[in-house]
This record gives C-alpha cells, structure tokens and sequence, in this order.
C-alpha cells in the first residue's frame, strides 16, 4: 500500500475512529484480573495513540511531501547503481553529443495535485553518465500540443526539493503547475517544461547534489542525465539557452551551485530559503570535508571562477534563513553575473510550504524575462519589472513581489 496513496490514508482514518470508539465502547466491560483489564486498557489507549500519530504524520507527509514510499521513510532507498570518479566536469570524459538518444516511456504520475492543470507524468530513468536509476517527473505546458507551436523548442525548468524532500513537491505541495498554466495560456509566463527528478538517491542522507566518487554522483545525474533525457524526448531548448534550475530549502542550495559551477548547462537559477555552506544541511554529504564544502558553496565558486559565469540568479530569504547567503552572492557576483534578491520579512511565516508557495509566480514572471522569452504568445507583451521595495506592503514582500531595494530600511 503507498505511503502517499488515498488507500493508506483511508485506512489510517478508519483505524483511528475504531481506535476511539473501542475505549468508549469496552472500557467498562474489560473483565479478568486486575492486571489483564491494566493491560488491556493500556493496549486500547496506545492503539489510540499510535492511530493519531501515524494520521497526522500522513498528513502532514502528503501536504509537504517529505517522504515519496516506504523506502524513503525507513531509509531503505538506493538508487545508486555506480559512482565512478568523472572528473571535475562530472562527465568522465565522455563525448555527450556522440551518446545515442535515450528514449523513455512516460506514464501518468499518482499522487495529491499530480493529475491536475493537464497532468504530470513520470519516467523511471537510468543515467548512462551518473550511474543513478530513479524516477523523473515532467509536466508540458498547454501550448506543447498545440499545432501552432509543432515545431517549437521549448524552455526548461529543472525543480529540485528539499532534505528530505519528494520530487513531487512542486506539484502536490507548491501546486507549481497550476499556478502558471493560466499564466503561460495567456503569454504572462513563458511555456516552460516543467522537470522534477529525484534528488534522494541514498539512504538517510543528503546528497547535496554533489559528486563524491564511490558514493553517489548526484550533480551529474541533475545536470548532465536529466537535462540529455529531456531534450531526446521532448521539443526542449538546447542547453544552457532557457534552462533554469530552482528550489527550495537544501534544492535552493543546489540550483545556485548548479548554475554558477555549470553555466554550460543553466542560464539562471532560482533559490528560495537557500544557503550556501553546504554545511546548512549537516546530513549532507557536501559537508563531510573540507574540499567538498568548498567545491559546492556556490559563494566560493563565484569567487574563484576564472570568467564570472553568465547566469542569472533569483535569490530569496528571511533574516536567518537565506537572505544573508543571498546578499553575499550578491556583493560577491560581478558581471555578466547578476543577482536579484528578494527580502523576505519574518511575519510572512517560516520555513514552510506557505512560505515558498507564493513566490512560485513572481519567480516564474522573473525566469521568463531574464531568459529573454518574454514575448511568447502572440499579441502578448512582457511581464512588467516589479515595483521597488519602498512602500512595499508585507504581503508584496511575502509573495516575492517586491525587489529588494529599500529592504534594509524596513528591517
């Protein structure tokens, strides 16, 4: 039975009114010894209590999707076939443009908010590069089928989780699909193709998107497998043109070290609630050493890049809790970088779905101008800049709607 299913959770619903009902029912009818009817009393209120705990732990599973199954939750899970040391590019030296196509079969995807705004599906992908083997989801924006856009490359967006986190999330807890689909219908939002990819691939660990020869190569299973996947199967842009990477929480620490470490493969990158010490996750991998830390703090590889990187980056934060790496992104990029940090104030909430939910558009509005595919749709004029921060209602700066300029004055 799955985790995420509507079976399981039904049966925990049921399981819980039976739980009450029966010490209501037996509690003064239990008869035998004193120490039999202790015993069996104890039993009914633990059943009880066991019933509660395990509906709102499935619950809450299903609102933020923590955990996508059992494996997941027991940390059973290994989607690691091989980890062989590919180098600092992350591809071994492998010629990608000499791979054969890959070619997937997708099925619809299951699960809360997975079959709405058209529909998620879902492929099981083993990557001819990073040596991984677990599921991708991908969602195509309405105008994909439409015979005016047949021969029409599309944008990509790569949407990573948090620790723990399912790639579900975007879709059944931040209902990232339905909020942009009325928008991309009428040309406010870019037509992006959506992707979501497993980012658990150990057993109770964060892999902090990185390569650690003989453990897992988790940047090159994001970066090089997925995004080849993508373009072999679906009218895709070729990379790094309209390929953008964005996340939440430890996914916004990865899409900002994605895009700056491999500005080949991504034009900009969107970090909600990010850090950069990967060290912000101790579960991490990319935390265990020194050079690990350093060689996946996206920071420090602004700061030691040759070329600053022509990418773009989204960053948003709370006093705390990812503004403070978002400013020091910010005063260490130099151009063609740019970064564009959204303050975000501590009465908006905390580090929750609630938080990120509302900043799923205004990041969307801002991927779509700085790929420069504002004018999508016919007729249809770019997204305006947003306003500055001054005047600023909480609720514009929650939402993600205000630029950070003036922020510091309302703190």
């Amino acid at each position: 039975m799955s985790l995420t299913g509507t079976p399981f959770l039904s049966t925990l619903i049921a399981l819980s009114v039976v739980a009450l009902a029966l010490p209501l029912a037996l509690w003064s009818r239990v008869r035998g010894p004193r120490a039999l009817r202790t015993a069996t009393r104890a039993l009914m209120l633990l059943f009880a209590q066991g019933t509660a705990v395990a509906l709102v732990f499935t619950l809450v599973n299903n609102a933020n999707n923590l955990y996508d199954d059992w494996a997941d939750l027991l940390g059973t899970g290994d989607h690691v076939q091989q980890a062989a040391d590919l180098g600092a590019d992350g591809t071994g030296g492998i010629a990608l443009k000499r791979l054969p196509p890959v070619r997937q079969t997708f099925r619809p995807a299951t699960g809360p908010g997975m079959g709405a705004a058209g529909g998620v599906r879902v492929t099981q992908l083993k990557g001819r590069v990073s040596g991984v083997n677990a599921e991708v989801y991908v969602w195509l924006p309405p105008q994909y089928d439409e015979p005016a856009y047949r021969h029409h490359r599309f944008p990509v967006v790569e949407l990573l989780p948090g620790y723990p986190g399912s790639a579900k999330a975007w879709f059944g807890s931040l209902h990232t699909h339905e909020q942009v689909q009325p928008l991309m219908r009428d040309g406010q939002v870019a037509p992006f193709i959506l992707v979501a990819p497993r980012t658990n691939l150990l057993a109770g660990v964060d892999t902090g998107c990185a390569n650690v020869p003989g453990t897992v190569n988790a940047d090159t299973w994001l970066s090089v497998d997925v995004p080849m996947m993508v373009m072999d199967n679906f009218r895709a842009e070729s990379a790094p043109r309209g390929w953008a990477v964005a996340g939440y929480s430890a996914g916004a620490h990865c899409a900002a070290k994605l895009a700056v470490a491999h500005p080949d493969r991504y034009r900009a990158a969107v970090s909600l609630s990010g850090y950069n010490d990967p060290l912000g996750e101790r579960d991490s991998l990319a935390a265990q050493t020194p050079a690990l830390r350093a060689g996946n703090n996206p920071c420090l590889l602004l700061r030691s890049a040759p070329v600053p990187p022509p990418v773009s980056l989204y960053l948003s934060g709370q006093p705390h809790d990812g503004y403070e790496a978002a400013v020091a992104l910010e005063q260490t990029a130099k151009a063609p970088t740019t970064v564009h940090v959204v303050y975000i104030p501590r009465s908006a909430g905390g580090h929750t779905m609630a938080l990120w939910r509302p900043q799923v558009v205004p990041a969307f509005r801002w991927l779509t101008e700085v790929t420069g595919l504002g004018q999508v749709t016919a007729g249809r004029a770019a997204p305006p800049r947003s306003p500055s921060t001054a005047g600023a209602r909480p609720a514009e700066l929650a939402s993600g709607t205000a630029w950070r300029a003036g922020a510091v004055r309302r703190r």
